[in-house]
């Protein structure tokens, strides 16, 4: 049975590793990594089906893609508490010569980082190629990609989608992460997409809400409803309702944070709303 407050005291201690990473550079990414801090440590300690030890094959066992790769904050967070590389190591975000770049990349060898991804709008790709390989080696295990709203405004995604669908790529999950926010402003005012939900049906996929999209319980059922969805001719879509800088108040809801670090007397506010629950690194 899932323990629900081990995994709020887990979310809580991502969030504190989120702000302290951005701020002790002064660079990076914390609203939309807040934003996802539920959904990404659901998926790596509840829903995914992870080996012992880790390397770039991944047979036999789920796969995770991040597609929208500056979040690399709560990513790397959540891979160091999951077992994948010393938690100490989140010491040394976007410094010289770390694995821990700003932007996830492959040629140091982070165990947990698959693909380099930043360049927004090929991840989805590159995971629906990863989830061909498997249907390939008869590997029955899901593949999951998770890409921001304002990313779907590249092109190449909408060949993807429609790829997925016509060579029924039904071992996989896309989340993209609703909060409505890109860095120049919402996506309705940069570029409206409309009806993503519309639009996904429309190139063949089954298609989910999960309106609470920081709300672990509500995450938990959406995922595993999708689980149940999938490797049943289709791609799956979850459309997962976010706040951005969710659990920091000041951060919350606003683009004004998707690229901002948090000065000392923000930071101290941002920790004092999220307690230490597991031990800061």
């Amino acid at each position: 049975m899932t323990d629900i407050k081990k995994l709020e005291a887990f979310v809580t201690q991502v969030r504190r590793d989120i702000v302290r990473q951005v701020h002790k550079v002064n660079s990076g990414h914390p609203g939309g990594s807040l934003g996802c801090a539920e959904f990404i440590s659901v998926l790596y300690q509840e829903i995914m089906n992870r080996k012992e030890g880790f390397d770039m094959d991944g047979i036999d066992e789920d796969l995770f893609f991040l597609s929208n790769g500056h979040i690399s904050p709560v990513f790397y967070s959540v891979l160091a508490r999951s077992g994948y590389f010393p938690v100490e190591e989140l010491n040394t975000f976007r410094l010289l010569n770390s694995r821990l770049q700003g932007h996830p990349t492959t040629h140091e060898g982070l165990p947990g980082i698959r693909m380099a991804s930043g360049s927004l709008g090929q991840g989805l790709s590159v995971a629906i190629g990863a989830a061909q390989a498997k249907k390939l080696n008869n590997d029955n295990n899901t593949v999951y990609a998770l890409m921001g709203d304002g990313e779907l405004q590249e092109g190449q995604n909408w060949e993807a989608i429609m790829y997925a669908s016509a060579k029924k790529v039904d071992n996989f999950i896309a989340t993209v992460d609703l909060n409505g926010q890109q860095i120049d402003g919402s996506t309705d005012h940069v570029l409206n997409m409309g009806s993503l939900r519309a639009k996904f049906e429309a190139f063949g996929w089954i298609v989910l809400d999960i309106e609470k999209g920081n709300n672990i319980e509500a995450i938990l059922t959406g995922i595993k409803e999708a689980k149940e969805l999938a490797h049943n001719g289709k791609p799956v879509c979850i459309l997962l309702h976010t706040i951005m800088g969710h659990g920091v108040d000041f951060m919350m809801g606003t683009h004004a944070w998707h690229g901002k670090a948090p000065n000392d007397e923000q930071l101290a506010s941002a920790l004092a709303q999220n307690p230490e629950t597991l031990g800061d690194y």
